[in-house]
């Protein structure tokens, strides 16, 4: 599972990707389509829980789950026609599982806005009009073949047709289509044709360093569109978290208190990316190795292992169950085994976010 980071050019997008990733790269240029080719790049999902098993167990490595990110460069209006490079842009939109949209929250006339002026709606609202109009092409050009399949008696062609149908309407009415309902066969008939707004989306509000709880009239006004379509928002000042990462730790711990904030914004971005995907996190913990795996929310015992490795799922057998808080309150796993606290669980459970999992499988 991968996230696409997307904006109108000159939002911060570069900046936010650099600091996630920790990048130590040259600053990007002032100037729109500085990237043309998609950065790929891994960020670390910060997770107390997993810190805290590392102190029961003082393993010789503790692994915190990844996500991929991909720096994407910035769409402009008339990208759905090919302005700006948009069709190669849009492309790279296609292969991502979510969107992570930068809106621009700060007032900077050293940083070039595309449009002129800070206005994040209109911002918002161009990006989302070019992948509505996007997916109304793809539709559209989907249509005659599932319709000439659905004449010759084809049933599953029909279904299609009927799908393509119904996401044209909603279109059409200007709504994207994370914000319409489908049942699980027409989820299937919309992967097939990889539609970008049926994408979950996460709004980043990028502020500046006088807003960083992001409750200025600017990220204001990205929370209240957000909140029609159902989406969430992080606000974060991209040019801090920037500073930030390229501090060791001590520095950067002193300037998080100076600040008053507990961690870097960048860790609440990356948890937002996790939920918005519909991902979670079971644990495995040793000696050896403490360590965060990610699993879509709703996996089963035998999935959850297949993440591991593939001969896990295939000879799975069952699964032994604790959580963090049997760990603080019982003090070692053999404790949580005497007091008749680990759970044994099967083949139908669904392993829940945090649990502390050991597999018992043969092949």
């Amino acid at each position: 599972m991968e996230a696409g980071i997307v904006g109108l050019p000159n939002v911060g997008k570069s900046t936010l990707f650099n600091a996630l990733t920790s990048s130590r790269g040259a600053q990007s240029a002032n100037y729109p389509f500085c990237t043309i080719e998609p950065n790929e790049g891994i960020v670390s999902i910060a997770d107390r829980r997993l810190d805290r098993l590392a102190e029961f167990f003082r393993p010789q490595r503790v692994i915190p789950a990844g996500l991929k990110l991909v720096d994407i460069a910035g769409i402009v209006q008339g990208a759905s026609e090919g302005q700006g490079l948009g069709n190669k842009f849009l492309s790279h939109i296609r292969e991502v599982d979510a969107i992570l949209q930068v809106v621009r929250c700060f007032e900077d006339d050293d940083v070039i806005h595309v449009a002129g002026k800070v206005d994040p709606v209109a911002d918002m609202e161009i990006i989302e009009t070019e992948l509505m109009l996007a997916d109304l092409q793809t539709l559209e050009n989907a249509l005659p073949k599932a319709q000439r399949a659905a004449k010759s008696g084809d049933k599953e062609a029909k279904v299609r047709v009927e799908v393509i149908q119904k996401c044209q309407n909603h279109l059409d009415s200007s709504q994207p289509l994370r914000t319409l309902q489908f049942n699980e066969t027409e989820k299937r008939v919309v992967a097939n044709y990889g539609l970008l707004t049926a994408k979950p989306v996460l709004y980043i509000a990028n502020v500046d360093e006088e807003d960083l709880q992001g409750t200025g009239t600017l990220a204001q006004a990205v929370r209240d569109y957000a909140a029609r379509i159902g989406a969430a928002v992080v606000p974060v000042c991209a040019k801090l978290e920037a500073e930030l990462a390229e501090l060791d730790e001590p520095e950067r711990s002193e300037m998080l208190s100076e600040l008053g904030l507990k961690e870097p914004a960048l860790a609440t971005v990356a948890r937002a990316t996790y939920k918005t995907l519909g991902l979670h996190s079971f644990f495995t913990a040793g000696e050896k190795e403490v360590r965060a795996w990610t699993i879509p929310i709703g996996a089963t015992a035998p999935e959850a292992a297949g993440v591991i490795h593939s001969d896990f799922q295939r000879g799975f057998i069952r699964c032994e169950v604790y959580t963090l808080a049997d760990l603080e309150e019982y003090g070692s796993e053999k404790a949580i085994r005497a007091a008749g606290k680990m759970r044994t669980e099967g083949k139908t459970y669904v392993v829940a976010d945090g649990d502390v999992c050991h597999f018992l499988f043969n092949v």
